[in-house]
């Protein structure tokens, strides 16, 4: 089963500062049919004006994935951390039994445009955890790139939480095809550019829910940019 979740028909936020896309219901946009899809719970598409950002917040019992597409993040938080996160890094924080951060957006001139995703945990409470690493183009580039999971299999970034994040670029004649389990989930969303995804033709903001499919083509893309969620029920 393969449902298709329109660019237009996600949540939208505008407060002058920020311009937000929301797939799944958050803040003020409230869909019951889209809640969330198995644990994963927020892909959130943030514009951010130069020197504009989050001022510190709490979150808890919540993994919490920050992708940059343009621009760069600037991060702070209760556990010490400080980075600043541009694209190609894809940044970890475990909120655990609780942690406050803050983000900005560091340049004068350029906005920053990042994709903000939370899965549940598989467990409440812990101790917050932090991670960051870089995955280049070259790794994504015609293929997926495992970059986060719930074991860290193959230099990903390591979550609580048994699913996984490939990120691809696909471009011209590049295609994977990939294997599905049937008792598993398959969330699809393309990020920038336009993909075929089993045959159906999306362009940036779509995605698509999968469920019991036996596998997933990914092809023809125009300088596509997509991500690949596999989850439990």
């Amino acid at each position: 089963m393969i449902t298709l979740r329109p660019s237009q028909e996600r949540g939208h936020a505008e407060h002058g500062w920020l311009k937000s896309h929301h797939s799944f219901s958050f803040a003020e946009y409230y869909d019951p049919q889209h809640m969330g899809f198995g644990p994963l719970r927020v892909i959130n598409d943030d514009w951010i004006a130069p020197a504009m950002g989050f001022g510190t917040h709490p979150h808890q019992n919540m993994e919490i994935i920050t992708y940059v597409l343009e621009g760069a993040i600037a991060h702070k938080d209760s556990m010490g951390n400080g980075s600043t996160i541009r694209p190609g890094n894809v940044q970890y924080m475990s909120a655990g039994t609780g942690v406050r951060h803050s983000e900005f957006n560091p340049a004068n001139t350029e906005h920053t445009r990042l994709l903000q995703i939370w899965i549940q945990p598989d467990q409440l409470g812990g101790e917050p955890l932090y991670g960051e690493k870089e995955f280049s183009r070259e790794e994504k580039q015609g293929r997926l790139r495992l970059v986060v999971s719930g074991d860290g299999a193959d230099g990903s970034i390591k979550i609580r939480q048994n699913a996984r994040l490939q990120i691809g670029l696909f471009d011209a004649e590049q295609k994977q095809e990939v294997a599905l389990a049937k008792d598993r989930l398959t969330y699809v969303h393309v990020a920038r550019g336009e993909l075929q995804v089993n045959g159906m033709a999306l362009k940036e903001g779509d995605a698509v829910m999968m469920s019991a499919e036996e596998k997933l083509v990914l092809e023809q893309g125009k300088q596509a940019e997509v991500l690949v969620f596999d989850l439990p029920h």
